[in-house]
């Protein structure tokens, strides 16, 4: 096998539910960076290094074992001391981290050098409990005051934050542990916590650092005697009840199993006994609108319990006033909700923050995706309920000025100028690079919108509403029409990328028309001009397909959204060109996704990587600052399977409707523990000539049938 170079950060992330740390490779925490140990938005831990007599260690190797535990082995340089110097690589120092509540660091040292030594293990920690979102900024300003006591006898150091009724607070508990070791009590002196270590050949010292967390009283302990480090809780559990695959093709293997992985790390607890998916590590460990959103429906397949959690919660934060400061506007869905300091004293507006234009439509989207998952359940009051006042929303203050257009615009001082996708201050730009005024109406609103409504006309039907049903179907009609009229420029050959405030075409070339595609707003006769748009190689880079085309004068390959690829991108795009039957431009994303992936650490595709141009014996490069793992990057793995599949659950009628295409590089594979409502199903596919076969190997084979796909929607099959 030749070589194969692996890409990623050099660091060491590990989570359990909003408690991330970040560490060095070496599992220091260095300042000023962004690294440390975070809980609830709050920087708890800044600075952490382990001296030996005030020599620093030496990293061997080390790295994350599961997401919630980490393992990194250690030695010494030359340690002067009073008794002689201690040889370099004569001790070894084994350092175990498991996040589950708190934080459990566990020490485990072996003298190696053939004699006995005496010296002073010093462990310095500092915490500045700076907001997240100062962090990001690199613009740290201390609000409260700092308090830090040390108890001798109960050997426990607390570090404590209050600024008015905010507090956040880091207790460490130092103690000794078996099998029989060497251990004396710790000692607190010049900021640091101090073990007098003094061992014979041969001989193991072994110290345990329990590290209790609390948010304004609420206290989240260290796991103890509880838990193993590679073991996160609720693992086996996760893995029995989502499917697995089979495949001969072991990198696009590595590459589900490793979403499978990064998705079960990035569940947060909702209301008790429901889930929904987090954002990213190590940013956004908190609910999302448009993120969950799109993770609910990106893991459908594998874990269609995502949606209870998901629709429950935004509902429950959905907006019934308006407040401009949060841009919340009745009907409208979430962004983003936040725990920290700046958030507690409203000092940023995200308690939740409402800016984004995209989230509303498809939470409607993902409503009809969970009733066709999970079945007729979904569709309880509360939740029809919700549906309409999103409906309203798109109506009133989706359309600002009632042209039949969805437009945005922030009406906060504290808001963001982009609230789509694309949300970072510079990703709305006319072709010579200059900024779009708005109120801005991009094209990928208009298509969720047509898709929620044709949608939500489905569900109406459904629940005996045909009147409802027939007026949403007329007012997608009508959309369909004027934004394939309007957004048409007859003179490239293209659709509009926007219309600025003053409904001028806006014909940058972007990858957001491909989002159009999947909701089915593209008319049929030019569906092959926009897919070749895509796949034209000012777009298409060979690793994915570009935010924006590298003949644009804003393109940038490292940027955030000017020129970058996105997997969760590319995983909406290849659905709307299997939609429109483009089956082996399907399979080419898939293919170039896939390998993109397994050149990543762990085959674990980040956030977003540089769109630069692929070349021979080339590879992805990593974008700064992405997030790994993130949620709809990992989702994407398992939206491209869709698309190849044609994979289209109808609870409400009992049945799973395939439309399977797969790729010659695929080979044949086994889907098991496929769920649809409360059936399950194994699935055995393969090719054959040019033709994909399917056997049901498990579940009633009666249920599973093939039909044409038309991702999601069914009332025309």
């Amino acid at each position: 096998m030749g070589f194969k170079l692996q890409v990623g950060p050099p660091q060491i992330a590990i989570h359990a539910g909003q408690t991330v740390l970040v560490t060095e490779p070496d599992g220091g925490i260095n300042w000023p960076t962004d690294h440390g140990l975070y809980f609830y938005d709050t920087r708890l831990i800044s600075f952490w290094a382990l001296y030996a007599n005030g020599e620093v260690w030496d990293r061997l190797n080390g790295g994350a074992v599961s997401y919630q535990a980490a393992q990194i082995f250690l030695t010494n340089r030359e340690i002067p001391t009073a008794d002689g110097t201690i040889p370099a690589r004569s001790l070894g120092l084994v350092l175990h981290r498991l996040l589950d509540g708190g934080l459990r660091e566990e020490m485990d040292l072996t003298n190696h050098s053939g004699r006995a030594v005496r010296f002073s293990l010093e462990l310095a920690v500092r915490s500045d409990f700076a907001d997240v979102f100062e962090v990001r900024r690199q613009k740290i300003i201390r609000r409260g005051r700092v308090h830090t006591e040390w108890s001798a006898a109960a050997q426990s150091l607390t570090t404590l934050y209050r600024n008015g009724d905010f507090q956040r607070s880091v207790t460490i508990r130092p103690e000794g542990f078996g099998p029989p070791t060497v251990y004396t009590p710790a000692v607190y002196a010049n900021g640091r916590l101090v073990f007098d270590v003094d061992l014979e050949p041969g001989a193991s010292w072994r110290c345990r650092l329990l590290y209790d967390l609390a948010d304004n009283g609420r206290v989240f302990t260290a796991p103890g005697d509880r838990g193993a480090p590679g073991a996160p809780s609720g693992a086996q559990d996760w893995h029995q009840n989502v499917p697995s695959l089979d495949t001969a093709h072991e990198e696009f293997g590595r590459l589900f199993a490793q979403a499978l992985d990064d998705i079960a790390a990035l569940r947060l607890s909702v209301d008790g006994d429901k889930t929904l998916p987090a954002a990213g590590l190590p940013w956004f460990m908190v609910p999302f609108g448009r993120d969950s959103l799109i993770v609910s429906l990106q893991t459908q397949m594998i874990y269609p319990d995502f949606f209870p959690g998901t629709l429950s919660l935004l509902g429950q934060l959905q907006s019934t006033t308006r407040d401009d400061y949060r841009d919340a506007e009745p009907g409208k869905i979430m962004h983003e909700m936040r725990y920290g300091e700046l958030a507690h004293l409203k000092l940023i507006p995200h308690t939740p923050y409402y800016g984004t234009a995209d989230a509303t439509p498809i939470y409607l989207i993902t409503l009809h995706a969970a009733w066709r998952a999970l079945g007729n359940g979904v569709l309880h009051d509360q939740q029809m309920d919700q549906a309409e006042a999103c409906l309203r929303w798109i109506d009133d203050d989706g359309d600002r000025d009632g042209d039949g257009f969805q437009e945005y615009a922030t009406r906060s001082s504290a808001g963001y100028e982009n609230v789509g996708w694309k949300d970072s201050g510079d990703s709305a730009v006319w072709p010579d690079g200059s900024l779009i005024k708005g109120p801005k109406a991009m094209c990928e609103l208009q298509g969720y919108v047509y898709d929620a409504w044709r949608r939500m006309a489905e569900i109406f039907t459904a629940v005996g509403k045909p009147d409802r049903a027939a007026a949403l179907r007329a007012k997608a009609d009508a959309l369909y029409a004027r934004f394939n009229e309007v957004f048409w420029d007859a003179a490239s050959g293209e659709y509009a990328y926007a219309l600025d405030g003053e409904k001028r075409r806006v014909m940058s070339r972007v990858s957001n028309i491909g989002h159009c595609l999947w909701s089915g707003l593209i008319a049929p006769e030019r569906a092959q001009l926009v897919v070749g748009r895509l796949l034209a190689p000012d777009m298409y880079s060979g690793w994915g397909i570009r935010t924006l085309s590298a003949a644009h004068k804003s393109f940038n390959p490292y940027s955030y959204h000017n020129g970058s690829v996105w997997p969760h991108d590319n995983g909406i795009i290849a659905m709307g060109f299997r939609r429109y039957g483009f089956n082996l431009e399907t399979a080419r994303i898939a293919a170039d996704m896939n390998e993109a992936g397994s050149y990543f650490v762990l085959n674990q595709l980040p956030e977003l990587f540089a769109g630069i141009q692929r070349a021979e014996g080339s590879f992805p490069v990593q974008y700064l600052g992405a997030n790994v793992p993130q949620a709809w990057a990992a989702g994407s793995v398992f939206m491209l399977m869709q698309a190849m599949l044609g994979y289209q659950p109808d609870a409400p009628n009992g049945r799973l409707l395939l439309d399977p295409d797969l790729p010659a590089w695929m080979g044949e594979i086994t889907l098991r523990n496929l769920p649809v409502g409360d059936q399950r199903f194994d699935l055995r596919l393969g090719r054959e000539a040019e033709e994909t076969w399917f056997e049901v190997i498990k579940g009633d084979a009666r249920r599973v049938q093939r039909a044409p796909f038309r991702a999601g929607l069914l009332d025309t099959v």
